[in-house]
């Protein structure tokens, strides 16, 4: 408790005292609820990777009623349990049904904290997360016949109470529960309970509760742990010290109130996945269906899909021991259930999207000096997914003929249009997605040639080093893309900005062949070679921002629905283009990349509700504002290799472990002065727009002299170093 107290005493110094306003306060869960075309984001209450999510039950920002409030979202955007609202109206299965109104401009969001006002009830609404917990508080009128409705059956004890659910068919999730006052309950209908608090006095009802994957006693004893002695102060006390934790790591200077916001919205999203599910030193596992013994925090949700290419380099950075427990926990997964996840959520591998890019998390981890210790096992792992599991999106399970093909052929076969589909392992929807799975396991053969070689498996370095070529089968020179090839052999011929059905899906996935014309990360100066050099290859880059779709956008968006955030072909809405516009470093003209990300920044991810352009998939796009933001990013996870953007602060400092910091100063950065005129690092002049992981994990400074008009010069001839060992 005095912990608490003096953390909110810190803060009212700050306010008396006139300081600058607490980097957390400008953590807006609200930006992005309301999507471009596909998901918004969720204003999420939450501790940082914490087991214990909670949002309003609403369509998105733009509905003013809300279905219900739930105890625990089990994981991202599904799985909301032991769903209740309040009421004071007269029972019946009706009311259940009926959504409450409420107005925006009385709700409060904080990762900490929420409250809304049911505003046709007069019914106040608060909650705030602990890490297996959560308290809400419920304000009634004056002499109202105060009820909680459930769509759970609860099992009574005096003010206490219990539930037991299934999620997902298979995951028993238990609750253990208090109120503050005297209770009454039952049930309006089969599937409806209510619970009535008779006192009528001024008092709030309070209903503090934990959550278990374990069992009810563990429930009792999460409960016990977090919520003993503790009321909503003390718990609201403690979460906002936990988000100012996270964002102290990177103080700011300079910059707009808006991109203080966005990037302070970022990295509480960046927060949000993968989740500790360890109840003291138990978890349940979704991979072999039971409790078990941890050794170590076991973490579950994730999308490697999304997140392998900046989020979990982000974590390396900030939280390195966390990445490492989290990349235990992937071992762990295969270990339990004998393959290597992609998407690991709480009730096991979901399949997700194409490819294994765990590889690439785990061989980014090692270059970057991350302790793996069970390293053979997790390349035992990958091994096997490369070797024996179907290359198939959407499907997990071993392989089957068209990834007999692949391995032998270097290359998925595609249909020709009008083509029948023969191979019934193939998702009815998702399609083969061939070129997409071509270039996709070719990045991840890559980082398994080079994890075999850490191992010292001279073989399978050799193996997975030749499969790593195999985007090169389907370059089509006089086309200038990737293109798909039947089982023939011969070229299909397509257009690659439109041909290949929704999201493109017979060839590409989710976006077109503009976007995967750059999806060779592993092998950067082979993909400038194949367009012809370093002026083709910038040539090439200005057309993708500069070309746009052939067809009016609502024409373009119905076939290509995840491709938003639109500058010509290029989509800011989806993952596989993050480190497009940084490949402009790599052929001398730095320049436009400092100008295309200021610009890619300033436009799509805006401090409102709109301010988020594609589906954010907890933590993979908020990765690239806060890398871009600060003014550098990972173009190639398994690289330990940063190119430099253009920041947005005049200085940025972040907190590294062992008491070092890495420091960006940006000397005259404003709006205008966004390109980079000279650079020095640790005092050392900095002719290349590039610096590795270690001298950042070093500790140091970065200077940079900003101005209005680009300095060409600048990293004009200096390409990226090789390094392959983190120095």
């Amino acid at each position: 408790m005095q912990k608490q107290l003096f953390f909110l005493s810190l803060v009212a110094l700050f306010f008396l005292a006139g300081c600058e306003t607490p980097p957390e306060e400008y953590m807006d869960p609200a930006i992005g609820n309301v999507s471009t075309l596909l998901q918004p984001t969720r204003p999420v209450m939450q501790l940082p990777n914490e087991m214990v999510r909670v949002y309003p039950l609403r369509r998105d920002y733009t509905d003013d009623q809300i279905t219900g409030f739930p105890l625990q979202v089990a994981s991202h955007h599904e799985g909301a349990l032991f769903i209740m609202k309040p009421s004071s109206r007269p029972l019946s299965p009706a009311e259940w049904q009926r959504r409450c109104t409420y107005d925006p401009v009385l709700e409060v969001i904080r990762p900490w904290y929420y409250s809304t006002v049911l505003i046709e009830d007069s019914i106040r609404v608060e909650f705030a997360p602990g890490s297996k917990t959560g308290v809400y508080r419920f304000t009634f009128p004056q002499d109202a016949d105060r009820k909680l409705l459930f769509a759970t059956p609860l099992n009574f004890s005096g003010n206490t109470f219990t539930a037991r659910t299934i999620f997902h068919a298979d995951v028993p999730v238990y609750v253990y529960g208090r109120f503050n006052t005297a209770i009454t309950a039952g049930f309006v209908s089969d599937s409806l309970y209510f619970v009535r608090f008779p006192e009528r006095n001024e008092q709030a009802v309070v209903m503090q509760y934990a959550v278990s994957y374990v069992s009810a006693e563990q429930a009792k004893q999460n409960f016990q742990r977090e919520m003993a002695g503790r009321d909503m102060a003390a718990v609201i006390a403690e979460g906002r010290r936990r988000w100012h934790e996270v964002a102290s790591q990177i103080p700011v200077e300079g910059g707009t109130q808006a991109q203080r916001r966005s990037f302070y919205t970022a990295l509480y999203r960046c927060h949000e996945r993968m989740v500790n599910i360890t109840e003291d030193t138990l978890y349940y596992s979704g991979y072999n269906k039971k409790v078990n013994v941890a050794r170590r925090p076991f973490y579950v949700d994730d999308a490697t899909w999304d997140t392998y290419q900046a989020l979990h380099p982000l974590r390396m950075v900030l939280h390195p021991e966390q990445e490492e427990d989290m990349l235990d926990a992937y071992v762990t997964m295969y270990e339990q259930s004998g393959w290597m996840p992609a998407f690991p959520r709480l009730y096991g591998d979901h399949p997700c999207m194409n490819g294994f890019h765990s590889t690439i998390t785990f061989l980014d981890a090692l270059r970057k000096g991350l302790k793996i210790p069970r390293l053979a096992v997790a390349y035992e792992g990958m091994k096997k997914n490369a070797m024996e599991a179907t290359m198939l999106p959407w499907r997990n399970g071993h392989s089957g003929p068209l990834d007999s093909f692949y391995q032998a052929k270097g290359y998925y076969p595609a249909l020709r249009p009008g083509d029948t589909e023969a191979v019934a392992a193939v998702h009815p929807f998702e399609k083969r997605q061939a070129v997409a799975v071509t270039l996709g396991h070719s990045y991840d053969d890559w980082a398994l040639s080079q994890l075999s070689g850490e191992l010292h498996l001279h073989d399978d370095s050799l193996l997975f080093a030749a499969r790593a070529e195999n985007f090169r089968r389907l370059w089509h020179d006089s086309a200038g893309f990737f293109l798909p090839k039947d089982s023939a052999g011969r070229w299909i011929g397509i257009d690659p900005a439109w041909d290949g059905g929704p999201g493109g899906r017979d060839y590409y996935d989710e976006n077109n062949g503009w976007t995967y014309l750059w999806a060779v990360q592993h092998n950067i100066p082979a993909l400038v070679r194949l367009m012809g050099g370093e002026k083709a290859f910038e040539k090439r880059l200005d057309e993708l921002f500069h070309t746009v779709p052939a067809m009016p956008r609502y024409m373009f968006w119905h076939r290509f629905p995840d491709a938003t955030g639109l500058v010509g072909q290029f989509s800011m809405g989806n993952e596989p283009g993050f480190h497009i516009p940084y490949l402009y470093n790599y052929v001398g003209a730095a320049w436009k990349t400092q100008r295309r990300v200021r610009m890619l920044l300033d436009l799509w991810f805006k401090d409102n509700v709109f301010g988020i352009p594609g589906d954010e998939d907890g933590g993979g796009m908020s990765a690239f504002v806060v890398f871009s933001s600060l003014g550098f990013y990972p173009v190639t996870a398994g690289v330990p290799v940063y190119a430099i953007g253009s920041p947005v602060f005049s200085k940025a400092s972040i907190r590294l472990p062992g008491g070092k910091r890495f420091t960006i100063v940006a000397r005259h950065c404003s709006v205008k002065n966004q390109y980079i005129q000279k650079a020095w690092l640790n005092g050392e002049v900095l002719y290349a727009p590039f610096f590795t992981h270690q001298q950042l994990m070093d500790g140091g400074t970065l200077l940079l002299e900003m101005g209005p008009l680009p300095e060409k010069r600048w990293g004009a001839s200096i390409h990226a170093p090789r390094c392959s060992d983190g120095k």
